[in-house]
């Protein structure tokens, strides 16, 4: 098992891997383009589809590959579709997410366990308090007037996309598609 510093310093090395940085493009335009199929509930809580490119790609590349891809990932939506002013506490998100998944899932076999802890750590860290954070400072609304629907959406959306992370890593495993993209950048 690697160290922290371990990841960070493979990840890297693996990312100016001209092949990584195709394939992390690619996942990074399938993000892009998962983000018109979000839905907005309320004024405050959307549910996207555009996440599960970058936890692919922290998943194959590490935390850094997938904070590069979430970062220049939300910049690009922002500029192709943008869904209200410009603030960069959500790119900050953005990059702080797939950060998280990389530490918790690069290098790991395929758990459901592994990638619930990875995905209610940054439901509650990244999503709940950031996000509910820079909703509040954006709108100048009440942190815990906030909070409650927030947090009702995340104790939903929790097991739902470990579901559905679960499922997608399983599928390209199965297709052997993972192993073929890790045998390109090795």
């Amino acid at each position: 098992m690697k160290t922290l510093k371990e990841k960070f310093v493979t990840s890297w090395r693996m990312f100016k891997d001209i092949h990584c940085i195709t394939a992390a493009a690619m996942l990074t335009a399938v993000g892009v383009v998962l983000g018109y199929f979000s839905v907005q509930i309320t004024e405050f809580i959307r549910i996207g589809f555009s996440g599960i490119a970058n936890e692919l790609g922290a998943f194959l590349f590490g935390p850094v590959a997938g904070g590069f891809m979430g970062g220049i990932g939300d910049i690009l939506k922002h500029i192709v579709k943008p869904t209200g002013p410009f603030f960069f506490g959500w790119t900050l998100n953005a990059i702080l997410g797939p950060v998280i998944y990389g530490i918790l899932l690069y290098g790991h076999e395929i758990s459901l366990k592994r990638i619930f802890a990875a995905k209610l750590l940054v439901a509650v860290v990244v999503n709940l308090l950031l996000g509910t954070y820079w909703l509040s400072v954006m709108y100048g609304k009440g942190f815990l007037v906030l909070l409650p629907a927030r947090a009702l959406k995340q104790a939903l959306s929790v097991p739902a996309d470990t579901l559905l992370l679960y499922t997608v890593l399983q599928m390209l495993s199965k297709a052997k598609a993972i192993e073929l993209i890790r045998s390109k950048i090795n």
